[in-house]
């Protein structure tokens, strides 16, 4: 279960085949960005040995999809270069309260749910998708966000306990549906 509040605008898809290129790139940060956010909480959160081995794989395994989406960028005839992103995580980063420990809970919470969205995007992009490579990338990456979405939520608990992980599970979730619903104009994972 992705725990979401609400699925994706069947436009959005629309919007997104529109430019699998402009996609791709924006896929290719997002990918990035999340080994990175794994990082950061390593590092922010020294003394919560819970959070380091799951955390060291699953910056790998991000670092390793960054890999796999621009080999598939380049074999389009792209390359990484910079991209405005969509404003979706920095406005889900933005609900998370500020002191401990329910900043570590809310940013895992966060990122579990960023998980989510991506999953469930992935599986609308193969099914859409005319291209064939890129139907099979996206299928392939489907397991992994999902696995992400469990270990980040997961973790949570742990940092926590269960019933205020999942109770404040639902108010982000909510607050990601309401982000969600406003879409940019912009071809992004997360517009």
């Amino acid at each position: 279960m992705l725990n979401l509040a609400s699925t994706t605008d069947p436009a959005w898809v629309e919007t997104a085949l529109s430019d699998l290129d402009e996609l791709l790139l924006d896929h290719a940060h997002c990918e990035r960005k999340a080994a990175g956010m794994a990082l950061r909480l390593m590092f922010r959160y020294p003394d919560r040995a819970f959070l380091h081995d799951p955390l060291s794989r699953l910056a790998r395994e991000e670092l390793a999809h960054y890999e796999e989406v621009l080999r598939a960028l380049a074999a389009r005839g792209g390359s990484m270069r910079r991209q405005r992103p969509s404003p979706y995580a920095g406005r889900l980063y933005h609900c998370v309260r500020s002191a401990e420990p329910e900043r570590l809970v809310d940013t895992l919470l966060v990122c579990a749910l960023i998980e989510a969205r991506s999953c469930e995007r992935f599986k609308l992009l193969a099914e859409s998708v005319g291209d064939p490579k890129l139907s099979a990338l996206y299928n392939g990456l489907l397991a992994s966000e999902a696995r992400h979405h469990g270990s980040y939520l997961d973790l949570a608990i742990q940092a926590s306990d269960e019933g205020t992980a999942r109770a404040r599970l639902l108010e982000l979730a909510e607050l990601e549906a309401e982000i969600i619903a406003d879409p940019t104009p912009m071809v992004r994972m997360h517009a």
